[in-house]
Formats: C-alpha cells, structure tokens, sequence
C-alpha cells in the first residue's frame, strides 16, 4: 500500500511539471510577478504544504534520481544573475538604461519600445551613467547584419530585445546578455535571467491602452465553461453538464481556418485554455481533469479569477509603453535582491508600475493595501501652505488648521519673491519654513520634512475652520487612496470642439477637487516628481491651473476612482474663494495656452478622471436638532 501511495505521488509531480512545460507557464509568468536571482545550484523541492508527508519519502536537499529536471540551455548555461550581470555598476543612483542609436532604419514597434524606455524613469542618455545597454535586434529576419555594438563587452549588463529570430551572428551569439523576447523556447530560455515578453502586434497602443474585454465577470450558467485550443483554429468545448472527458470528439467546435486575423476572436467561454503547440497537451489536461476541477469551482472564485485577468491586461499587457516598464521593473527588482518589493504589490492593484519601490518596499507605508495588511494609516496629518508670488503670510489660516486635533506638523513652502516674515504665529504644533523654487509644481515634491502619511495641502488664500478640517480629515482615514477636498470641477466631452474640458460650474456632479484645499496621500507626490514625464511638469508650470488637473489625473489614473467631496462653508467662499483661475464656467473650450486636459488626456493615452456625485457629511449635519448635539459645530456657523 505504502508502495502504491509513493507512486501516485510520483506520478502527480511529474504530471505538474509538465503541465509547467507544455503550457509555458513559468515564461510567461515573469512579467506579471518580479523574478528573484536564481542560485547557480540545482533547484531543491518546491515547499509543499503537505511536508510532513514528504520528509519520509525524499528530503528537500536530496531530489531522487528519476525527478524531472530543468532542460540546460545551451546559450550561455552557466549565465546567473550574479555572474553575467553585474548589479554593483547600479548600486549609486540605481537601474539606469541606455539605448545607443540604431544603426539603420527602424520599424514602427522599434520606436514605441524606443519612446517607452525614454518616457521612463530608469533611461538616462548619458552612457557613463547607465548601467544596462538596452539592444533592439534586426525587426525581420530578412534584415541586414551591422557591426556588434561598440560597447559589447561580450554582451555582459546587456538586454537584447527581440522581436522576431536575428540573422546577425553577434546576436546568435549572445553570451552573458540577458534576451527579452516573446514567445521564448523552453530550452533556450534562462530563467530569472532571461525575461519573456508578450507577442506585441503591430496595432498594439504606444501607452494607455483599453481596458479589457470582459464585460460580464460573472459568467453566464449556461456559458461554456471551457474552450481548449486545437491546431488549425479548431476548438473544443464542453460547459458545466459535460462528462469530466470533453475530448473525445463529441463536444467538437470548427471555427474555420486558423486564426490569424486581428477581428477573430475566441470562444465565448469562462475559461479559454491555449496548451500550445504540443500535440500531447489536450491529452494531458484530460489527464489532470481540468473540467472536473473547473466544475466543482466556487462561482465567488470563477468571478476573483476573471477580475484577476483584467487586473493583470491593464497593469502590465495593454499598450507597449506597459510592457517596456513593467521589464524595466522585473530588472530593479533583481537589483534590489532579497528587499525587492512582495508579490503582494505585483499582484494586487494598482500593480508593480504605480509602487515605486524607490518610495518604500513595505507595503503598508502605501495607501493601497491597508485592506489587505488590515491596518489603518496613522491619526496625524501634515499641513502643507503654498505661498506664491505675490503672498501674504497666511496667518490665520495657520491659526485654524494647528488647532486641529490631528495636525502634527505645518509646513510653509515660501515660494514668493517677498522676503520672509520675522515673526509667525505661536502654535502648538511644529512650524518649519521651507524655500521653494518659484514653480507651481513645486508644491508636490516630496520633501523629507513631512513626517506623516496625510498631506493637507493648502494655498495662502485658502480659508478653512478648524472642524473643517478635522472632519475631513477622518474621511480620509477611510479612503487613504483618494483625494478628499472642499471645492470641485468637473470635466466633460465636447462633441462640437472634439476634445475635453473641464468647468468649476457647482453641480452635482464633479471629477476633481482642488489641491489648494484637499487631503492626500504623501505617495503621490513621489509618484508626481519621479514617475510623471518631465514633459507634463513643465507643462504643469507653465499654465499654474493645470497642476491640479494633473494630478487628479495622477490619482485617477492609479486607484480607478473619484476623488471625494467634503462639505465647505458658504462663508469662507465669499470671503476667499478657491474658484479656479482657469476658463469660465460653462461648456467653454479653453484657450490654447490653458488647454491642458487634452494634453494631458494624450501623454496618459486615455482619460482617467472619473465622475461622482457623493458627498460626505457629519451626522447630524443641517439636521433640525440642537447645535450643541453636533460634533462639527463650526461647519454651519454663518
């Protein structure tokens, strides 16, 4: 009995490995989660869950003689991470790339990767400053050979992109350069050397990208639960009534010719299964009995599933620009080793792109996994006042905010060309000066100064009360990933001018709010200075209006969500209002200069503002009841 038990083990590991192999799993999973350095030693077992039962039978340091193993690449076998590639040329200012000037005319992908890398923050065109020289190969195998590059070095701290198989002999020759390619062989590939990318077709958007395709995360009942992929475009299906033995030829789908064309698509079934091109492979996954296992599966996890693929296109596939980063990310990760940032951040929105690890490699110092981790961000905030030029030292302002409750620190960005007061208020809480650099965008830099998770920002003209403040402030201890303000705008489509716009019209309805008055997480101003082109800063600048439309687009564009409305007095809106100085209200079209949202909408390939009509209130609030009953007394003061 023990005897028959051990073989049945046996053969259930042998059967997963091959699955790994057939399906091509393990490649095409390095770009969604961030690979580690792979030890030069033969792998040991994998840590199962049910390791009690396998200490008698193989220890994890001794792998039997019949165990199934890695197929050894023959280019460059012994290459590793730590011995092809050299991570202290990256230790001073981290990944920094450099792509030297093609030698003959380039494809239209070639320059899409090309404008991706440089829309990066790790590409540098500084060679003495790079630490990896990225190589984009011949585009068809009908190219010409050119020279090996100058800078070759037997290909060591190189990334060759390949597109399509090089007739160049350097290239067939690649040495210690690490090959990112689609669609690598098993036998050829490297792992957690090499990286694997996905086939990126010509019509592939250069950034942005649309969401995906699946409109109905939930699944019909009487859906097809699962197409499998033949040759010759045949597919086979079978839905939840099948026999768990759908390939026996009576479940059988003929789409016509293989499919090629862009328009085609797949079966309309919950799950599409491409084993690839190994004739054994559909007799494999009836050996596994896929269909049985899918049958007896949760529809509460059928739906996780489908959400997950959706998560993982818009994170990581959908435009070119995605997929040049998220290599760019897999790199830094290696660099970092053991302190690279948890799968948790690869794998859970807003994904590895929008968690710089250069901010923090925990994933509780950012305002997305709270849920997750089951934390809560701190109770104290940071007030930060921008004074521009002309400004007036905002003293009563000061006043009002250091007597929240919740205000650790106050800290003046003087950004005017006025010299500094001598004397500021007295206040309870830490008041620190800091020199600004006469630019709007300026007010976003992430300084050291700032002590705490929340950020209120604040213009000098601003006006607030102190129960203003602190209510807003417990919103946001709710929704730490959303911007919570006083004052909103809304944007909206202009069919007759083709293009966007945006007003401060009060309606119901609104998509920003102003950061002369909103809270905040401090990521984002690290996501502001170092993960914004250089390009929408200035632009940011040079239009002082457009920096709080760029960044409810930063903070749009990551958590997928509005930002939040907290109520604001009437009184403080007639004594210094926060209306925008922009464009008036209405559907007006914007001048030229002041035409930052389509701008903006083209640099980030779609529009990621998303409208809301919610609005937060205290309890209690305009209720007809005793003042003294409400904690937020001051919110309805005239």
């Amino acid at each position: 009995m023990q005897f028959w038990r051990r073989k049945s083990l046996w053969l259930a590991l042998s059967a997963s490995w091959l699955l790994l192999t057939f399906l091509g799993v393990l490649p095409l999973l390095r770009l969604a989660v961030s690979p580690r350095p792979q030890p030069i030693a033969p792998q040991g077992w994998p840590c199962w869950l049910d390791a009690a039962l396998l200490r008698s039978f193989s220890q994890p340091e001794e792998p039997p003689e019949d165990a199934p193993q890695l197929p050894q690449a023959p280019r460059g076998a012994s290459c590793s991470w730590g011995i092809c590639f050299d991570p202290s040329r990256c230790r001073g200012d981290g990944l920094k790339v450099f792509a030297p000037a093609a030698a003959g005319p380039a494809s239209e992908m070639h320059r899409r990767i090309l404008a991706s890398l440089e829309s990066s923050r790790y590409h540098t065109r500084n060679l003495t400053e790079a630490c990896l020289l990225l190589l984009l190969s011949a585009d068809t195998p009908s190219g010409r050979c050119g020279p090996a590059p100058h800078h070759w070095d037997g290909g060591r701290n190189h990334l060759v992109v390949r597109l399509h198989p090089d007739p160049c002999p350097w290239a067939s020759q690649l040495g210690q350069a690490m090959v990112a390619e689609a669609s690598p062989r098993v036998d050829t590939f490297r792992p957690g050397f090499d990286v694997a990318l996905p086939l990126l077709p010509e019509a592939h958007p250069l950034r942005g990208g649309a969401p995906g395709q699946l409109r109905q995360h939930s699944p019909h009942p009487r859906a097809t639960l699962l197409a499998l992929a033949e040759e010759g475009g045949r597919w086979r299906t079978a839905d939840t009534h099948s026999s768990t033995c759908p390939w026996d030829g009576r479940c059988e789908q003929d789409l016509g010719s293989k499919q090629t064309s862009p328009e085609e698509k797949l079966p309309n079934a919950t799950f599409c299964l491409i084993p690839g091109r190994h004739a054994e492979a559909s007799r494999f996954l009836q050996a596994l009995q896929v269909l049985a296992a899918l049958q007896e599966m949760a529809p509460a996890r059928v739906l996780a599933l489908r959400q997950q693929t959706q998560f993982l296109w818009d994170a990581y596939f959908s435009s070119v620009e995605k997929v040049v980063h998220t290599t760019l990310e897999i790199l830094q990760d290696r660099i970092l080793g053991v302190s690279a940032r948890p799968s948790l951040q690869w794998n859970s929105p807003p994904g590895a792109l929008l968690a710089l690890s250069t901010f923090s490699r925990r994933p509780q110092d950012f305002p997305f996994y709270h849920l997750q981790q089951g934390s809560r961000p701190e109770g104290r905030f940071s007030a930060l006042i921008w004074v521009g030029a002309p400004g007036q030292p905002p003293l009563k302002l000061i006043q009002a905010v250091a007597g929240s409750q919740h205000c650790a620190q106050i800290l003046v960005l003087w950004s005017g060309e006025k010299p500094l007061p001598f004397r500021w208020p007295d206040t309870r809480v830490p008041l620190t000066v800091v020199d600004g650099h006469r630019k709007v965008s300026d007010r976003f830099f992430p300084y050291s100064a700032i002590s705490t998770d929340a950020i209120l920002s604040l213009d000098a003209h601003s006006s607030l009360s102190t129960s203003e403040v602190d209510f807003a402030f417990v919103v946001w201890q709710s929704f730490p990933e959303r911007m919570v303000g006083f004052l909103t705008w809304s944007h909206f489509w202009d069919a007759a001018q083709g293009g966007w716009g945006y007003t401060a019209e009060t309606a119901n309805e609104f998509s920003m709010v102003l950061t002369a008055a909103a809270f905040y997480h401090r990521y984002y101003h690290t996501l502001f200075t170092y993960s914004l082109p250089k390009a929408m800063r200035t632009l940011a600048d040079e239009a002082p209006a457009c920096v709080d439309v760029l960044m409810n687009f930063l903070v749009a564009a990551v958590t997928k969500l509005p930002p939040i409305k907290v109520p604001y007095g009437k009184q403080h809106q007639e004594a210094a209002p926060l209306a925008p100085r922009v464009p008036g209200s209405g559907p007006q079209p914007q001048p030229p200069h002041q035409d930052c949202i389509n701008q903006m909408a083209a640099e980030f390939g779609h529009m990621p503002l998303v409208s809301s009509r919610l609005r937060l209130d205290p309890v209690l609030f305009k209720d007809p009841v005793s003042v003294q009953r409400k904690k937020y007394r001051s919110l309805e003061k005239p």
